[in-house]
């Protein structure tokens, strides 16, 4: 993803869906040396065409919905937002990068391994973490949500928007379930937005373009997907646990948004989706 990111970073300002100055911080040698690369005309394409080709619609999906993503947010700035809670943060930069960001509390919430090498990589590239920034170490799969949460300051009566990207279809059903319903506790009107595979490509892998490389290079990296939610189940899913889903977007929906010129002929990852839910 960082890589994703970076090589998005590089383009002309008038064709990149977004802005990382941070992504290349978060990359091996050998991929930071390939994101400068990109920095020379031609290269970026030449280096997304080869992603395209080896792992189809990952890059793609990726940096429409990094676009979108940001563009929600936008959204409920311009509503006016109390806090925010980024749950799996990982190398996310958005409180880094997002300026409207900057006066609200940012909860960046991770395994504590995680927080410290993100910290590691900002201390070595000269970056400070902005006063809006508080970190918060977790094992979603055993820690009580509630009680270090409490402990960093966060407020179940402020407006909230929860972001929790590439996380679930790691989880355990029942990590999935605790969290949600842990969201569902925030304020009236707060918002989740979370991304979800849709449990089709669990089940029957061969129906979605792109699987059999994907899935190869999840094993080769000791990953596994282990949670997915079928679309049309999803709203009665959320009901359950106290969410309004508000909208469903599949990939292949937001890469036609941002990414009109291959949305027609790009292939791959089609299962991979967002979903928003306000707090009923």
């Amino acid at each position: 993803m960082a890589l994703f990111r970076a090589i998005e970073s590089s383009l002309p300002a008038r064709r990149r869906l977004f802005e990382d100055p941070f992504a290349r911080q978060f990359l091996r040698p050998r991929f930071a040396l390939l994101a400068r690369l990109c920095g020379v005309p031609g290269v970026a394409d030449l280096v997304s065409q080869y992603i395209d080709g080896r792992w189809a619609g990952a890059r793609s999906s990726a940096v429409a919905r990094t676009r979108l993503i940001d563009d929600i947010i936008a959204e409920a700035l311009a509503q006016g937002l109390d806090q925010m809670v980024i749950l799996g943060a990982g190398f996310d930069t958005r409180a880094y990068r997002l300026p409207g960001l900057s006066d609200v509390a940012v909860f960046e919430v991770d395994h504590p391994d995680t927080l410290a090498k993100k910290q590691a990589v900002l201390r070595h590239a000269s970056l400070v973490a902005p006063s809006c920034v508080r970190s918060v170490g977790i094992d979603f799969t055993s820690a009580d949500l509630d009680r270090v949460m409490d402990a960093a300051g966060y407020s179940t009566q402020a407006r909230t928007f929860i972001l929790w990207e590439g996380v679930t279809n790691y989880l355990t059903e029942a990590a999935v379930d605790s969290t949600l319903r842990w969201c569902a506790r925030a304020a009236s009107g707060s918002e989740l937005l979370f991304t979800y595979i849709n449990r089709a490509v669990l089940d029957d892998p061969e129906s979605f373009a792109g699987t059999e490389t994907l899935f190869a290079t999840l094993k080769e990296a000791g990953e596994q997907w282990t949670f997915g939610l079928a679309p049309a189940e999803l709203a009665d899913f959320l009901r359950q646990r106290g969410l309004a889903l508000q909208q469903d977007i599949g990939s292949s929906e937001y890469r036609a948004r941002y990414l009109p010129r291959v949305s027609g002929v790009m292939r791959g990852y089609e299962f991979y989706r967002i979903a928003i839910a306000r707090v009923s």
